[in-house]
């Protein structure tokens, strides 16, 4: 992809925002999304895992970390998302605060003032580390 003089979305444009979690959420999304898995349900279970506590689904940290694009781009342009991939690398536990970040790494004109933008993202916990690494691929225009 290549960059587009005066854009509507720029290369280098980062956004973010924080999330805390707690264990009531974590079970309420997790039923919602249909995601059983007892670790993100049963505390007595997730302490005798190699997770010690109650985790995250991997449906919730997704949501949140493509809910922020939707969320970013729609306060200036028409959005739709194209494509999406996240890899899981550390266990979010269901007390964290997270930090959920994108960066526009390219953009191409893809008709009158449209973009397809592609992102590089994750959501990092407290201490940094990466926890959910993402890349994805929106469509931006200026008609809302």
């Amino acid at each position: 992809m290549t960059e587009i003089p005066h854009s509507l979305v720029m290369v280098g444009e980062k956004f973010s925002t924080r999330h805390t979690f707690n264990e009531e959420q974590v079970r309420a999304f997790a039923v919602q999304a249909g995601d059983t898995n007892p670790l993100h349900h049963d505390s007595a279970v997730a302490a005798k895992s190699r997770y010690k506590q109650l985790i995250v689904s991997g449906t919730h940290t997704t949501a949140l970390i493509l809910g922020l694009t939707a969320s970013h781009f729609s306060k200036n342009h028409s959005v739709i998302g194209i494509s999406f991939s996240v890899e899981f690398r550390k266990a979010v536990f269901a007390d964290a605060a997270v930090r959920i970040e994108w960066e526009v790494v390219a953009t191409s004109k893809t008709g009158n003032n449209a973009q397809r933008v592609k992102l590089l993202g994750g959501m990092y916990d407290a201490d940094g580390n990466l926890c959910v690494q993402a890349t994805g691929t929106v469509r931006v225009s200026l008609s809302i």
